[in-house]
Order: structure tokens, then sequence, then C-alpha cells
């Protein structure tokens, strides 16, 4: 049990717990039953729980397990021997304060304070239901504030990294103030070398409250607290410029994952947000987006509707792509879509945004057709995009397909094609290789992309006629991709000549790439 409780599976948690289990719990029959609770829970208070269920109830268990440093296991003692006496919580937890000598409540009174502050109540609240001792109860907490106060103002500075965030929520909540009040009260007493403890403290309660710790500080301070404030500014600076070669990293995956991490700081991180809504990844530049609108205390909605306002496709790019994760995307673009006043390039992203939005199934045929009527090409290919979030068997969407393949404008044509590739629309193989012969690259390319889903083998010959001669690297990029998995002899041929002669490195790679994969060594 302790290799267990201690082992790499278990946590710390865990072994808190296992070691506060075995302090209390002195009968060993006991122990068995009680303490494998820690295993399964987690928490350190997790062993306290079990001892609900133990008949006659251990009474020694739950009057040592009142003396734990620990307010958690205090606390748990408290909730579980209430219900096995068929008590409220809070009554019995009035009783124990005003039962407890004078010269000695403390712990009683820290374990009221810190329970009510953990439903953000004061004590006083927190008691009023608890029965007849409530308000003899409160009024001990009361005139134990003092004591309280720095009780938790050492565990805000506490060696325990993840108590001192709770321990902040805590004290706040106990003297009726902001935590960030009492952080830049308690600064002000403190030396610089402990800003760094007090500001992660204030950026574990941003966390918890889904806030950031640049809204929680500004909403705050007075000018009075100029000195304070920058004290806690310098640490999270050092924090974001720890943070620049992860927003720069190669991978989409590193600078999406730090993106996310600047929420905590809000408009403290304005600018490396507003960076990183110009990535060339889409995921990285949306979530950028949401970072900034909780920065700004605004619904991703309201904060994207703000953008729009400016009707400028590249403000309002990344913030369509970060609607696509909300609810109510698909009226939220639709309405974008449908104002006038709109740009084309905006509602033609709108509508390309409404293709990636989780309730485009929810539109209709009917709603679609007169954005795929527009006179404008852009939010034609925008509407035909959303074609491949329906049904492919309904002879409607097929044939607004069919339409849109024999469009004037190649980003139709485009989309189309892609709705094609997406659907897994075999039948129209012969249609996507005639298109490779198309004057625009972008249909060409789109057209070698679809093949790489619905192709068959005698579209070889026609895909490797583009990855050897056709003058865009994009095309000759998708033409290999999709040789590489139709396979056989021609294809081997050609993805060998590229892979040795093609003046383009990504060809080149993407044609090694797929030689391995066919199983050819370049």
């Amino acid at each position: 049990m302790v290799l267990l409780a201690t082992g790499q599976s278990g946590g710390t948690g865990t072994t808190d717990c296992w070691n506060s289990c075995q302090r209390h719990v002195a009968d060993r029959a006991l122990r068995a039953r009680v303490c494998g609770a820690c295993l399964s829970g987690g928490k350190v208070e997790s062993w306290v729980s079990a001892l609900g269920s133990v008949r006659p109830a251990p009474r020694e268990a739950f009057a040592s397990s009142r003396k734990d440093e620990d307010w958690r296991v205090r606390w748990a003692s408290v909730r579980t021997e209430a219900r096995s006496r068929g008590l409220t919580e809070r009554r019995l937890l009035a009783e124990w304060v005003v039962s407890t000598p004078t010269s000695s409540d403390l712990q009683a009174c820290l374990t009221a304070a810190r329970a009510a502050a953990e439903e953000e109540q004061s004590a006083a609240a927190f008691l009023r239901d608890a029965g007849a001792r409530g308000a003899e109860a409160a009024a001990r907490v009361w005139a134990r504030r003092e004591p309280i106060r720095r009780a938790l103002e050492v565990e805000l500075y506490a060696e325990d990294v993840r108590a001192r965030g709770v321990a902040l929520a805590h004290l706040a909540a106990f003297q009726g103030k902001k935590p960030a009040r009492v952080l830049l009260d308690a600064t002000a007493s403190r030396p610089e070398s402990s800003d760094e403890i007090g500001a992660a403290a204030l950026k574990s309660v941003a966390e918890h409250r889904r806030t950031s710790v640049g809204r929680l500080l500004l909403d705050e301070a007075r000018p009075t607290d100029e000195v304070f404030v920058n004290r806690l500014f310098a640490v999270y600076s050092r924090e974001l410029e720890a943070l620049q070669p992860e927003l720069t990293a190669p991978e989409a995956r590193r600078r999406d994952s730090a993106v996310l991490s600047l929420g905590v700081y809000g408009p403290l991180a304005r600018k490396e947000l507003e960076r990183a809504l110009e990535d060339a990844d889409p995921k990285v530049r949306g979530s950028a987006a949401r970072r900034l609108a909780e920065g700004e205390g605004l619904s991703v909605s309201l904060a994207a509707g703000r953008r729009l306002a400016t009707r400028d496709a590249a403000v309002s790019r990344p913030w369509l792509e970060a609607m696509v994760r909300e609810k109510g995307c698909a009226s939220f673009f639709l309405d974008v879509a449908g104002d006038p006043r709109m740009p084309a390039e905006i509602r033609g992203q709108a509508l390309e945004s409404l293709a990636d939005c989780r309730e485009s199934g929810q539109v209709r045929l009917e709603t679609l057709a007169p954005y795929l009527r527009d006179s404008q090409a852009r939010v034609r290919a925008g509407a035909v995009r959303v074609l491949g979030s329906m049904s492919a068997r309904k002879p409607e969407v097929m044939g607004a397909t069919e339409r849109a393949l024999e469009d004037g404008s190649p980003e139709v044509v485009a989309a189309a094609l892609a709705v094609v590739a997406g659907q897994r629309q075999s039948t129209r193989g012969d249609v996507a290789a005639e298109l490779l012969d198309s004057e625009h690259a972008v249909v060409r390319a789109a057209a070698a992309r679809a093949l790489e889903v619905i192709g068959r083998a005698s579209h070889v010959k026609a895909l490797a006629a583009r990855l050897l001669k056709d003058t865009a690297p994009d095309v000759r990029v998708a033409a290999a991709l999709a040789l590489g998995r139709l396979g056989g002899p021609h294809a081997a041929a050609a993805l060998s000549n590229a892979a040795a002669r093609d003046t383009d490195t990504h060809v080149q790679h993407v044609s090694r790439e797929g030689l391995r994969r066919l199983g050819f060594r370049p």
C-alpha cells in the first residue's frame, strides 16, 4: 500500500492522504479499511469520508482528525461525522467551534472561516443556518479574526505552492476584499524577494476564476498602489519573456499551447496575443482571439462583433476562426454573411468558418441557396464549402456541388473540389482529373488533392504529368501526395524523378516520403 501510495500513479495528494490516515487512525483493522480510499480519491482528505461507513462511528479517529494541520482534513471530518449522525454540516461545525475552549479554538474557527470562504461567504452568513449555536459560533470566529488573518497570510507565503492560491482566495473572502487588494496590501509589508510567491498565488486565483491577473490588478489598483503593482507586473513580465521561444516555435502545437498560457496574464499579454493573431496556423490565431476576449472581459461573439465592425478582412479573420468553437456560431456566421454592409471577403470568410462550425449540420440547403447564387465569387466559394457538412446522398447537395464545379470562378471550383474530396464522391474522379488541366493553379492543386482521396490507377498518368511539368510548386506537392497514395510503377518513376530533380525542396521532400510510403528507398 505504501509503495502504491507513493509511486508514480499516486501523486502528492495520495501520499499526503496516506500519511494523514496513518496519523489519525490508531486501530490497524480500521486503517486497512479506510486508508485504501487514498488510492482512488487522490486528495489529502479522501480517507476521512470512508469513516462514514464504519459502525459504530470511530469517535477517536474523528476527534484526532479535527486536530490535523490541513483544514481540508478537519472540514472533511466535520462533514463526514455530520452525515453519520444525521446532522447538517454547518450545525456540527458550529457545535465544534462553540464547545472548544477559547484558549484552543483557533483551528476550529479557522476551519469555519475557510469552509465559509470556500463558498465565497462570510462566516456569519455561512453559520446563519447552523442552528441555535450558529450566531455564537460566528461571534467566536469574528473574535479570532486577527489570528485567522495571520494564519492565512502565512499560508499565502508558505513553501507549499498548491496552498498559496487557495489561501489568498480564502483570505480575501474572509476579509470581504478582492484577492488583488489583499495581495497588494500584503506586498506592501513584504520584501521584493517574496513577490514571485504572491504573483503566483494571484495567478492561481485568476485561473480558478477564469479571469486574468492583469484584469484583477487593474480593476483594484489605486494610485497609491503603483509601486506594488509595478513589482508584481515585473514578475509577470519576466514570465512573459520566458514564453517568447514557445510563441515562435516551429511547431504550431507548441505555439498554440503558449498562446493558451497567455490568457492568465490578460491585458499584460496584449502585445504577444495581438502578434499571435497573425500566426500562420488558424488554430493559433483563434486561440489568441479567445484569450484577448477573455482579457477584455467580453464574450468571444461580442469581441468578434467589434472587430468585424472595422470591415477589415485581415482584422476579422482570426475572430471568425475563434467563433467556430462557440455556441451559436451558425447563426453568428449567417448574420455576418447576410450583412450587405460587409465586404465580400468577410462574408466569404464567415461562410468558410461556418463550414467548420459544429452547428453547421443544422443549416438547411434552402438557407444556403442565396449565398450559392451570390454575385461575389468569394461568397459563393464560402457557401460551397458549407456543402461539405451536409449529406452527400441528398440529390440537391450533389446538384449544388456539380453546379459549383462548373462555376466560372476558380476559387468556387476549388471549394467544390474540396467538398468532393471531403465527402469522398468517388464518381467525380474523372471530373477532377480533367480539372488538372485548368489554367488556374488553385484549381489544379485542388484537383490533385481530390484525387489523393478518390483517384484511381487511371488517373496516375495525369498526376505524374502535373508533378513533372507544372510550374506551380503547390500543384506539384499535391500531385506528389496523390501519387504516393495511388502507387504503381508510373507513380514511383515520377516520384523518383521529382525527388532527384525538382527545383523546390518541399516537392523533393514530399516525393521522397511518397516513395517511402510505396516501399521504395529514394
